[in-house]
């Protein structure tokens, strides 16, 4: 007797698969549309380039002239995609210049350069060289280092560092150079038990040794008094290491190889030290013994402080690109220069550490959230604070009785998170609460309101909006506001991917809209990944509060923007194993990413040619006979499948139909498959189970699949 198979769309992964009859269970590259099961659309590389680093945020607009620009900012680099090539704008931090470096070549491919200053310089950091004389017999040109960027590989001391040349050189010594460095946005993953903390909180020993900075220390490379000093006086030393050790100052730690308790001076320093990020200090400043802080990517035992992964926010402010760089400087490029080459530079006046920014509109004021509360004093960072500018001048922040500029300090939460501009309201998240920021006029400019409470967010990026309506995911759980009150949504995928979600790697948890077909998808860093390799989806167009619709996949993306100023949503996807192309750096060790056009024909198609499946299926829970004909019972009685009967609203190519029979709920599933070309009309088989469950799915390339409404010949039967 043919048995129509007719399940509810989403995934229920909540249930056993016994437990969700009726229900699908598991998919993989598939969305669910008008109810039923598909194949999502393949993707294809835009462009040939591969980038440096890994996409931390992406952003499209159009200029004054009609012309439409993509930014993509990864955590080495900034980026314009135009008219299919790429353009390099990240912005150098001209504050750490080295002039006249001079060389050493050893007859390897490591050269070392060594600076008439500290360079405050770490592993991993990119330079640009300039200005190149090498010194007689290496057997190399000056034209191999010509404005040619390189990675730093090691950092032997504070005036030595190393890098990577193409070619080896003769031992040599002498010659010059001028370094140029990269703005350094940030780690390329997220460290949990690493870094801040990993001994105890911030790196210090118990008690806490401590003193008071004599002096100021700028942003730069250097020590109290500046350039070219690198030593900095304290209150006392003889407390400190000796003769060498690190200490904290903020949340910046600075190593040292001296420490002259005599003059209260530590010497030879090095500023920014393991993967910590650079500020300005004021005098008296508290400094920390932070010499048994583990550093960067070193073995710790602690779990409870987390180092962020370098992040960009990125926004339109008019035709001009606003790049901000998490807990730093923002910047800006203007394509009316109508020149790709010119680099991005900074904001004049703002803030210059903030944890993220939005535009507010229509009024036009820069709204940036965990903020200094003094004007260009990193250490004045409140991260509780916001600050907006005066309307439609991105450069005026200090309110007057004649302007707009203001300012306000939320109560509920450690740190504001993020933040993002909505249809009625501009959306701000702590990592405990949710407020609303809206344009009231003068004399307040803005009023807030906390509008949640137990709903903080994940990640800068874990938030979308779409007709009024804000999403997010939640260190534990899934939210939305439609203008009442903050709502906890109900997700069958919950416990999949909670439990299985790298909890140490939630900041680079990327939220993405695909409005074509109504889903949010938001995706993670899977236990054990230190990269986003999974995603959950939610069809906030078809789902209803009895039943939503959810489903998951190993569709991994760092960065997403949806259709509109481009016909196609734009990706990014992170590959560790590949080497960057765009632009060359001589020795970089931390993967390139790649810039994908989605929902383009049916299979992954790299600009070389490369052509790979993508591999799409459904499963369903398990079917029993649990009443047919007068026979009834619970999954009492074997049921014999002799005919599968497809159903597909569109194919393309060859299809797979699998029947996964089990005997009991636990017993392991023996998986049999059937070939579906679009001619098939029926598949015969000879089936023997208490349950069965169907899976749906394609193999090859140029294949792609709708389901209809499938039928099972079954009957009741022996086991044999």
């Amino acid at each position: 007797m043919l048995h129509k198979i007719t399940l509810q769309p989403g995934l229920d992964k909540q249930s056993s698969d016994t437990g969700a009859e009726g229900k699908w269970v598991n998919a993989d590259y598939a969305r669910f549309r008008y109810g039923y099961p598909e194949k999502i659309g393949g993707w294809q590389q835009l462009g040939s380039d591969l980038l440096v680093g890994a996409g931390r945020d992406q952003h499209v607009w159009v200029d004054n002239d009609g012309n439409r620009y993509a930014a993509i900012g990864t955590n080495k680099m900034l980026y314009i995609y135009f008219e299919g090539a790429f353009y390099d704008i990240t912005p150098l931090d001209t504050t750490r210049k080295q002039s006249s470096a001079t060389w050493t070549f050893n007859g390897t491919t490591s050269v070392t350069l060594t600076t008439s200053t500290a360079h405050g310089a770490s592993v991993g950091d990119i330079i640009l060289l300039d200005n190149v004389t090498l010194p007689g017999g290496t057997g190399l040109t000056d034209a191999d280092f010509e404005d040619k960027l390189f990675e730093i590989i090691t950092t032997p001391s504070p005036t030595t560092f190393t890098i990577t040349s193409a070619s080896s050189g003769s031992a040599a010594t002498g010659g010059s150079v001028d370094v140029e460095f990269y703005y350094v946005i940030g780690p390329i993953t997220q460290g949990y038990g690493y870094g801040w903390g990993t001994n105890t909180y911030g790196g210090q020993v118990v008690p806490p040794t401590l003193t008071t900075l004599v002096g100021t220390l700028a942003d730069d490379a250097f020590g109290t008094g500046g350039s070219p000093s690198t030593q900095i006086t304290l209150t006392a030393t003889s407390a400190f290491s000796s003769p060498s050790g690190t200490i904290q100052i903020g949340t910046e730690l600075i190593s040292y190889t001296g420490n002259n308790t005599g003059t209260n001076t530590i010497t030879g320093i090095t500023r920014a030290a393991s993967g910590s990020t650079r500020s300005a200090h004021g005098a008296g400043s508290t400094v920390y013994d932070a010499t048994n802080y583990v550093g960067w990517g070193s073995a710790s035992s602690s779990s409870h402080v987390v180092i962020e992964p370098g992040q960009w926010r990125l926004t339109n402010y008019g035709e001009k690109l606003l790049a901000l760089v998490h807990n730093k400087k923002v910047f800006d490029w203007d394509p009316s220069f109508a020149n790709l080459s010119v680099r991005a530079t900074v904001v004049a006046g703002a803030p210059t550490a903030s944890r993220d920014m939005m535009v507010s509109t229509p009024d036009r004021h820069l709204v940036f959230i965990g903020t200094e509360e003094t004007i260009g004093s990193s250490t004045s960072q409140n991260e509780m604070f916001v600050r907006f500018s005066d309307q439609e001048d991105i450069n005026t922040y200090t309110p007057t009785a004649t302007n707009t500029a203001g300012s306000q300090t939320l109560p509920d939460g450690s740190k504001l998170m993020a933040c993002t501009t909505g249809r009625t309201a501009l959306y701000i998240w702590s990592d405990t609460a949710m407020f609303t920021m809206r344009f009231i006029g003068p004399p307040f400019t803005f009023g807030f309101d906390q509008v949640g409470t137990n709903c903080g967010i994940s990640s800068q990026h874990a938030a979308v909006e779409i007709d009024g309506i804000a999403y997010w995911m939640g260190p534990n759980g899934f939210f939305r506001f439609a203008g009442g009150r903050v709502e906890s949504m109900l997700c069958l995928v919950e416990d999949y991917v909670f439990n299985d979600i790298n909890a140490s790697a939630n900041q680079q948890i990327h939220a993405a809209v695909d409005n074509i077909f109504g889903e949010v998808t938001w995706f993670y860093c899977s236990s054990g990944s230190s990269y986003i390799d999974r995603s959950v989806t939610y069809n906030y167009l078809e789902s209803t509060p009895q039943q939503p619709i959810w489903y998951t996949s190993s569709l991994d993306r760092t960065t997403w923007v949806q259709q509109g100023i481009y016909s196609n949503p734009y990706a990014t996807e992170y590959e560790t194993g590949e080497a960057p192309t765009i632009p060359v750096v001589g020795g970089v060790t931390n993967g390139a990413s790649y810039f994908w056009q989605h929902n383009i024909g049916t299979d992954q198609v790299k600009a070389n040619g490369t052509t790979t499946a993508v591999q799409g299926y459904v499963e369903s829970g398990d079917y029993d006979i649990s009443r047919q004909e007068g026979i009834q019972g619970q999954g009492e009685y074997i049921m014999r499948v002799s005919r599968i009967i497809p159903d597909f609203g569109e194919q393309t190519g060859d299809a797979k139909v699998y029947l996964n029979s089990k005997t009991f709920p636990n017993a392991a599933a023996v998986s049999t498959s059937y070939a579906a070309t679009t001619s098939t009309t029926q598949i015969w088989t000879r089936k023997r189970a208490r349950q069965i469950a169907l899976k749906v799915g394609n193999v090859g390339t140029g294949e792609s699949w709708r389901m209809g409404t499938f039928r099972l010949d079954i009957n009741a039967g022996g086991r044999r």
